[in-house]
């Protein structure tokens, strides 16, 4: 492979490939027989500083498949750990290379990798490909996530390699080229913790405080302060999957960045009947990872990387439990505080009351007995519009209803304000499942791209009351067999 010259707006540093070798192994991308550019996301290239017109023209492509390293990249796959279910293994990227990290206009320092470019020493028996309908899920779904607001992974671009890849069936091949703010996670610690020295555990902290959490770097105990910036931001992002009834799928440590971001678009979903006990993933099947589970597995999740961190804490190994458990224990209550704030946010409520929970918890037991949906309920809320919903004609959703209206009363702020909070905390639209696999069926099946697109258009304006399509906002036929998601590795 060969070097291109910089016709298309790379800049890049490897800041991470100057970390301690055990955390990385350099290697190029396997080259692909015939690349073809199927989406790019013109608007994310731009800000990335990135020339999307050459990006699409045959050198371009070559780099979004992996044929040629753009100037400037230091290839390589990261070593991490991780907890799966539970089980604690040994992982990496078995199926992503890191070209580089982009160097933005605006300053920024994010990861640019490329999901499927074949195999690394981490790929554990697989082929390190990628098939197009996982692809382009991921990148419908992170985008919408990035429209809803939620701290997420983009998508810039999605080409296939002309080469089938076999997994239930045959698919055809593709690679995602996935942005990131790093693809720093809990597991790369435990990676660090297990199987690194005290000193490789130290330069990984170190590094990531300076690139994600800088403000605490002179701290007292940096470490400390780096532990409870992780724990609030997990509490923040997690909070904001619940409001918009986003089920992850896969919380596996591995799948947690240090960053804050939502990453691994793999057996996700968005909930439509609202129960707290909603699984999609077909390998989930205990339900560890279900709508309602999200957030004390996040907990969990911070546990572990809490755990990575002793040695750093104090030298006392008692002391250092004893910080951790103090940071830990401030999670909980961290979570429920942003929950209900954010679900007064979505009552039009701008005050606090201490009868907020009892009014918020008896919506959702109605909402789950009368199996209502999650998005259209509060939708409904918003436009004072509840025709189609289960709860219309229910006497103590109706009695629910007229205390809703008395607690709004008790504010400052106008009925139009109010209203006003609900349309900006309660979107209109989400990928509907059965809207996304529409979209996955015309271009996997047909080559045809325009409901994708269409798709995508809807999802870029999730919370425009004004202009939105009802035709998305409606829940699947109920006589459908029950939705199941998959990991496609």
């Amino acid at each position: 492979m060969t070097n291109q010259s910089n016709q298309t707006g790379w800049n890049f540093d490897n800041s991470y490939s100057r970390l301690p070798e055990p955390f990385f192994s350099k290697l190029n991308p396997i080259p692909v027989q015939d690349p073809k550019m199927v989406i790019f996301n013109d608007a994310l290239a731009t800000s990335l500083g990135l020339h999307g017109q050459e990006l699409q023209q045959e050198e371009g492509i070559n780099v979004l498949a992996g044929n040629q390293v753009p100037e400037g990249a230091t290839p390589l796959a990261q070593a991490y750990g991780g907890h799966q279910f539970g089980h604690f293994n040994m992982l990496g990227d078995g199926r992503a290379i890191l070209l580089g990290e982009q160097l933005t206009p605006q300053g920024e320092r994010l990861d640019i990798q490329l999901k499927g470019p074949g195999r690394t020493p981490y790929s554990r028996g697989g082929d390190g490909r990628a098939g197009l309908g996982p692809m382009l899920r991921e990148y419908i779904i992170s985008e919408a996530m990035h429209a809803l607001g939620i701290p997420t992974t983009r998508s810039l671009a999605v080409v296939t390699t002309g080469e089938p890849v076999y997994r239930e069936t045959v698919q055809e091949g593709a690679i995602l080229t996935r942005v990131a703010s790093s693809h720093i996670r809990v597991g790369t610690f435990q990676y660090a913790a297990a199987w690194g020295s005290k000193e490789e555990l130290t330069a990984l902290a170190d590094y990531t405080i300076k690139r994600h959490y800088p403000n605490v770097y002179e701290d007292d105990n940096r470490y400390v302060s780096f532990l409870k910036e992780v724990i609030k931001r997990q509490a923040a992002l997690i909070t904001k999957w619940q409001l918009v009834g986003f089920i992850h799928g896969v919380m596996n440590t591995d799948n947690m960045t240090i960053s804050g971001e939502t990453i691994d678009y793999g057996p996700c979903a968005f909930m439509d009947t609202y129960d707290p006990g909603t699984v999609f993933s077909s390998i989930d099947r205990q339900g560890r990872y279900a709508y309602g589970n999200q957030p004390p597995i996040g907990g969990w999740n911070l546990s572990r990387f809490a755990e990575t961190l002793l040695p750093l804490l104090h030298e006392d190994e008692e002391k250092a439990v004893e910080i951790a458990q103090d940071a830990i224990s401030i999670y909980p209550e961290l979570f429920k505080s942003n929950w209900l704030d954010g679900m007064r946010a979505k009552l039009g409520l701008f005050t606090k009351e201490k009868e907020d929970e009892s009014l918020i918890e008896t919506l959702l037991e109605l909402m789950q007995k009368h199996r209502a949906d999650f998005t259209n309920t509060f939708r409904g809320l918003t436009l004072e519009n509840l025709q189609d919903n289960p709860l219309s004609e229910n006497p103590k959703f109706e009695q629910w209803y007229e205390l809703w209206k008395t607690r709004r009363t008790r504010q400052q702020q106008s009925k139009e304000e109010s209203v006003q909070l609900m349309k900006n905390t309660n979107p209109a639209i989400i990928p509907r499942n059965h809207r996304v696999e529409e979209a996955l069926a015309a271009a996997e099946d047909d080559g045809n791209l325009s409901v994708m697109g269409k798709l995508l258009g809807v999802l870029s304006n999730p919370y425009d009351y004004e202009e939105n399509e009802s035709t998305y906002c409606t829940m699947p036929d109920p006589l459908g067999k029950a939705y199941k998601t998959f990991c496609g590795t």
